[in-house]
């Protein structure tokens, strides 16, 4: 048996620790500051090069942004996204080899209301953030969250994709020609290295810089309202996420932005990765996770950054003095099991200290995803997507799935005993209650010689006491959406905007049912102009 006493202090092996005194691995010649990975050890100006390739490369290799196009930076403050702002800096500026093409801009979103900061914190956070989008000499909005009360319903349509340029790499480069062109006849005095760097000056605009409208404690409180009408955190973040994406959608179409870039890390897209497939969103993962998420039509989202792993951009950042600020959120301070994204985070993050390829191997399976629904584009009707995310529904399943299955199960536990006026050998439609048998064509004074409910107005059919009839959102949204929809204690605490559009889809999905029989299918409506010809 060992013994408290006995040293084996000569006897065991020491691990050994790698060191940063060896040399570079791409210049053979300084020696290296630092060390990404196992074998990857840069000095501090190959890893700055580095840092830079990948992220044209990325662009390059995609190829979805074309020259003179209008891109929306989605900066919130923290690393990921203040590198990526960095980085566009850093292509736009006229001593770049090859530089960027587009009209960047800026957009922030003060999620301050939602995690219950106060007026002087938020406006502490959001001072440091303008002092460094002036610095950029771009163009930037200060858009808050309450804002997303007073959005049109306009912002759940996919809008047109007739902007959208083919994908190919022949097509790239005649806009490249064309745009350079373009500068040239504009300015005849100008080289083509002059009229590649012209886009330098195009980044500042005639409209003013800051915040897009003041907002009131009206909003605010309205805003706390939502937010405390959800049960749990898990519900809380994905409906601000939601949330946001509408404001961020909103702001590109209102101010001519066709794309926008997100700073989603590769540590942050594993994490993603895991945590909506334990949302229900795995029907959307491809898009979720891809490079570019073309689901809203006229604004496409890109994620240049999906190739950084997040110890990449720390030390970037704190190699090359890159400013980030830090804004608690939902989570902050929150226990690891507080919310399901909390609770992936927190294990993929602690995986990846004992295991290194973690993140990697989760993200290089997030590449080979495909989805198998519809693909994301304006002739899928609009009844076909979800009213929130606005992804392709996937509820609307073969009636022997795994979905349906979940739906009985949940309706066998949740029914009840039968009422006081229930007959037995009588069953009644599924959601039907005596309070909607008006919508069936009948009166609720029309039997029995009970009269009193409606001549009474005792709320019956025909009073005028009568409550209006609730849009019921579940049919409309995702499988996703239905479980934060059904963490609401007040579905109506939800902005109006969403109240609206469900109410209009609803109204067009029941006149289309109306007049079913006097539509054409796709295909009879594609075969008429054929018989029409031979004829």
């Amino acid at each position: 048996m060992c013994q408290v006493d006995e040293e084996y202090n000569g006897q065991l092996e020491h691990r050994v620790t790698p060191r940063v005194s060896k040399k570079c691995v791409k210049c053979k010649e300084n020696t290296a500051v630092l060390i990404i990975r196992a074998g990857d050890a840069f000095c501090r100006g190959c890893f700055k090069e580095y840092f830079i390739h990948k992220f044209r490369a990325m662009l390059g290799k995609n190829r979805v942004i074309f020259p003179g196009e209008k891109v929306l930076l989605a900066v919130s403050g923290g690393p990921a996204s203040s590198s990526m702002l960095s980085q566009v800096q850093e292509g736009l500026s006229r001593d770049a080899p090859k530089k960027l093409r587009f009209v960047p801009g800026i957009i922030y979103i003060d999620e301050g209301g939602a995690s219950g900061q106060s007026m002087e914190e938020r406006e502490r956070a959001v001072a440091q953030l303008e002092s460094v989008f002036r610095a950029t000499n771009y163009h930037y909005h200060i858009v808050h969250l309450e804002q997303v009360l007073s959005l049109p319903s306009s912002v759940l349509d996919a809008g047109s994709s007739a902007t959208e340029k083919p994908q190919t790499g022949s097509s790239y480069k005649a806009a490249v020609d064309q745009f350079i062109q373009t500068k040239k006849n504009q300015h005849p005095d100008l080289s083509v290295e002059n009229a590649q760097s012209h886009l330098s000056s195009l980044s500042m605009h005639e409209v003013e810089n800051g915040v897009t409208s003041p907002i009131t404690p009206e909003h605010t409180q309205a805003l706390q309202k939502l937010f405390a009408s959800v049960r749990t955190l898990t519900a809380k973040e994905d409906l601000l996420h939601t949330l946001r994406q509408h404001l961020i959608l909103h702001t590109a179409r209102t101010q001519g932005y066709t794309k926008v870039m997100m700073g989603d890390s590769c540590s942050r897209l594993a994490i993603k990765l895991l945590s909506n497939i334990s949302l229900g969103r795995g029907a959307s993962l491809a898009t979720d996770t891809g490079f570019s998420d073309p689901r809203y039509g006229d604004v496409v989202i890109v994620r240049p950054m999906r190739d950084y792993s997040s110890k990449e951009i720390a030390y970037y950042n704190r190699m090359f003095d890159i400013p980030s600020v830090f804004i608690p959120g939902l989570d902050t301070k929150a226990q690891d099991k507080a919310s399901i994204q909390h609770l992936t985070e927190s294990f993929v993050t602690k995986l990846q200290t004992d295991f290194p390829s973690t993140v990697s191997t989760i993200y290089r399976t997030s590449e080979k995803l495909h989805t198998a629904c519809p693909p994301q584009n304006t002739n899928t009707q609009p009844f076909a997507k979800c009213l929130l995310c606005v992804c392709a529904l996937d509820t609307k399943l073969e009636e022997f799935s795994a979905y349906q299955a979940t739906l009985i199960s949940e309706q066998l536990s949740q029914r009840r005993g039968p009422g006081p006026g229930f007959t037995p050998g009588t069953t009644a439609a599924p959601g039907l209650t005596p309070a909607s048998s008006a919508s069936q064509g009948q009166c609720c004074s029309s039997g029995g010689g009970q009269h009193q409910g409606c001549m009474t107005g005792e709320g019956g059919c025909c009073s005028s006491a009568k409550e209006p009839e609730t849009v019921d959102l579940k049919s409309l949204l995702c499988y996703s959406c239905r479980l934060t929809i059904k963490d609401m204690t007040a579905e109506d605490a939800l902005p109006q905007y969403i109240l609206s559009e469900a109410e209009r889809r609803k109204r067009r999905s029941q006149m289309r049912e109306e007049i079913s029989e006097f539509l054409l299918d796709e295909e009879e409506d594609e075969a008429i102009p054929r018989v029409n010809g031979s004829l």
